[in-house]
């Protein structure tokens, strides 16, 4: 028995084109990038096609254009006769699931993500913060240096993305020496990331608690599906826990990992990546490979990567 999970990727993954092909050829996508600049006042199937670049990366911008372009795609693939049993997406993709499942509405949602993108930009002056990637290493091992490390400045855990994949924020120098340490340790490879602020880590509670006073005024709804939520990789099926695992998420590690595990352990045996890029496929095919389980990973980005998922049904 096939089951299927709707996984949504999260800043990072945006590109300047994406979503053009699936627009072109579907008037169902036309139809949410027009929703989404109606809402925004903001051209988003423009920024998103055409760049430039430079504001596509933008936080404020790439978290509104990730997301429409997701569901604009998710849309496509519901007018196709897809659904599934889960879903989940890493920290801005969480909001794909949320609409997914009906807990919030698309329009309310793209602007909610471009507020939360402002927050997190302004939570932290540019330079103070920092993350590095750390390439090989035992979540263990990563976890017993940082805190040998609280003595330099604040470094915490970002990321939990796959074995041998975890990203780490907090206070540029101390990730800087967490790294170097980790280094030593014997990580494959550490590398700092060109972001424009620390995520998720406890530096942007504050972005939370401004991100709280938004969803305050959203109308919320029970999940239709269950959604397995970043901060505890467990299901989300009670109204009452929309608010606080979205406000915490912003500060806390993302259990991408533990997500797809516990998944895995529920019976999923298909994923289908909705939205620009395959980092979430890539993560997938590790995290399975780990755990000795055969899974089917599709990720839907363009018509080439749609055809190859259709053929397959």
């Amino acid at each position: 028995m096939t089951k299927t999970a709707f996984v949504f990727p999260g800043q990072g993954s945006q590109y300047v084109g994406m979503g053009k092909e699936i627009v072109d050829n579907f008037i169902t996508a036309k139809r949410v990038y027009e929703e989404a600049s109606d809402y925004l006042g903001l051209d988003m199937a423009k920024l998103s096609f055409e760049g430039p670049k430079e504001e596509l990366v933008k936080t404020e911008n790439a978290q509104p254009a990730i997301l429409t372009t997701c569901i604009a795609i998710l849309r496509v693939l519901e007018e196709l006769g897809y659904s599934c049993d889960f879903t989940a997406g890493l920290s801005l993709g969480e909001y794909g699931s949320m609409v997914k499942s009906n807990v919030l509405k698309f329009n309310d949602t793209v602007k909610l993500v471009k507020n939360r993108g402002k927050y997190m930009q302004e939570a932290v002056p540019l330079g103070e913060g920092g993350m590095a990637a750390i390439i090989g290493l035992e979540r263990e091992k990563i976890e017993k240096t940082l805190e040998k490390c609280k003595e330099y400045g604040l470094v915490e855990v970002a990321n939990y993305n796959s074995p041998g994949q975890i990203v780490i924020s907090g206070e540029i120098e101390a990730v800087k020496i967490a790294k170097e340490k980790l280094s030593e340790l014997g990580a494959r490879k550490s590398v700092l990331l060109p972001v424009s602020a620390p995520f998720h880590c406890s530096l942007l509670k504050g972005a939370g608690e401004k991100l709280k006073v938004d969803l305050h005024e959203l109308e919320i709804e029970a999940p239709e599906i269950p959604i397995i939520t970043n901060v505890d990789a467990a299901i989300l099926d009670n109204r009452n826990e929309v608010i606080p695992r979205l406000v915490k998420q912003v500060s806390s590690s993302v259990l991408w990992q533990d997500s797809v595990e516990n998944m895995i352990d529920m019976g999923v045996n298909k994923f289908i990546e909705i939205g620009p890029g395959k980092t979430l496929s890539n993560f997938i095919k590790r995290i399975s490979k780990n755990m000795n389980k055969t899974v089917s990973i599709y990720n839907v980005e363009d018509i080439k990567s749609l055809k190859k998922l259709t053929d397959d049904k």
